[in-house]
């Protein structure tokens, strides 16, 4: 029951609160005063702030499936996690090539990172048409995509209908509002209102993995863009199906209103290395990101700097990146088909498209996966409105070695 002051102090007999802002702090948790809620802390504790997230229920599977197979002896599969898991890229003759006795591996790097790598991007996708003062070396796509959204004063972000999750927690974290769209076509007939706000669009998607055509896609930020409203395209996915033959973020990169969030942790799997960039034509933009991004990070790993400019700037890095895609899009593809024939596909968010990334949504609960050893994340993880059936779907990875992939779903049919 909730203590008014009088309360408290006649039944704690405590004379020794301490303020610091506005919470009251002594030694219980928490107190309720006049209808409003106060943050206790004992006097010997850190006032903390707040954050306004929670864990990520990708994180909490992956805890409950690393237990349950610690307890049981046996395997599960890991597809609750966005980590390309066909094969692991290989690098050693990249490394190989690299001198780590060196300034440039063992001193901070650039605070915008390396011009070498800054240049090697500006040709893989952007055909050397870019700003390359205007590439901005990122702690992978979360770290862009933080920097950004502080960067940007809108009056909301609209979402996705179905969206990583942690879109929504970097809202929270950073205070901004936020609701979702119901679809593109919404976007295109509401772009002249949405002037002030911010759309994300991420394509393919996460959690279902749709593509929309690229025509489709490129008529709609145009419109937005044309009408004021913040573009923040986030694409981790794309360029693990293309190549430098792309001219996609050749076309959204003359967008003033367009920020390109980019990573190399799915399109050459190396999401350890936590390592990606941003891309925007406005210099003030540039420069205010710039800012934020040397106090967040001081510098980009250098080693990680390295190995992807190796692994986009020469002729063996080159190929070792193209050898990689090419046998983790080949068991994709099965994977997926092996899901549609078998009628595991929640089809009712493919009407209109197909699967393409490396995540689908299929008709089982997490828990029935589970059962079966199959690690996945529930779809109300992944959007703000809930809906009939929700409760019975799951995102999983699909970026799986064939057969095991099979072997393990195979006991749900």
């Amino acid at each position: 029951m909730a203590l008014t002051m009088q309360q408290y102090l006649i039944s704690s007999g405590q004379n020794d609160f301490i303020k610091c802002g506005s919470p009251v702090m002594n030694r219980f948790p928490f107190l309720s005063i006049k209808n409003a809620t106060f943050v206790i802390y004992p006097r010997n504790m850190i006032p903390v702030k707040l954050s306004n997230t929670s864990q990520s229920d990708i994180v909490a599977m992956g805890t409950r499936l690393i237990k349950a197979m610690k307890d049981s002896g046996y395997e599960y599969l890991m597809l609750n996690r966005g980590v390309n898991s066909v094969v692991n890229i290989d690098l050693n003759s990249i490394i190989q090539s690299i001198d780590f006795n060196t300034s440039d591996i063992q001193v901070y790097p650039s605070g915008n990172g390396k011009a070498e790598l800054r240049k090697a991007i500006n040709e893989e996708y952007f055909n050397n048409q870019a700003l390359p003062e205007h590439i901005l070396i990122t702690a992978g796509g979360i770290s862009g995509l933080d920097i950004c959204l502080q960067n940007i004063r809108v009056d909301k972000v609209w979402l996705p209908p179905l969206f990583w999750g942690t879109y929504s927690q970097l809202m929270n974290l950073r205070e901004l509002a936020t609701e979702s769209y119901p679809e593109y076509d919404w976007l295109l007939k509401n772009a002249a209102r949405l002037s002030g706000n911010a759309v994300i669009i991420c394509d393919p998607g996460n959690p279902a993995g749709e593509k929309l055509p690229d025509e489709q896609l490129l008529e709609l930020i145009k419109k937005l863009d044309k009408q004021g409203v913040v573009v923040i395209f986030d694409s981790p996915y794309r360029r693990l199906f293309y190549d430098r033959s792309d001219i996609l973020y050749q076309q959204l990169m003359q967008l003033e209103m367009v920020v390109i969030i980019e990573s190399f942790s799915k399109s050459v799997g190396l999401s350890g290395q936590r390592i990606g960039f941003m891309y925007n034509q406005n210099k003030k933009f540039i420069d205010g990101a710039s800012l934020r991004l040397m106090y967040a990070t001081n510098g980009i790993n250098a080693f990680a700097q390295t190995i992807i400019t190796k692994l986009l700037a020469t002729p063996e890095g080159q190929k070792v990146v193209t050898d990689f895609k090419k046998i983790t899009i080949q068991h994709i593809a099965a994977n997926i088909e092996f899901l549609k024939q078998n009628r595991l596909l929640a089809n009712e968010l493919y009407k209109s498209t197909q699967p393409l990334g490396i995540f689908v949504v299929v008709n089982r609960s997490p828990e029935e996966l589970f059962q079966h050893r199959i690690g996945s994340v529930g779809l109300d993880y992944f959007t703000l409105k809930s809906f009939k059936g929700m409760e019975n779907l799951s995102r999983i990875l699909v970026s799986y070695p064939h057969e095991k992939f099979v072997s393990f779903f195979r006991t749900i049919l």
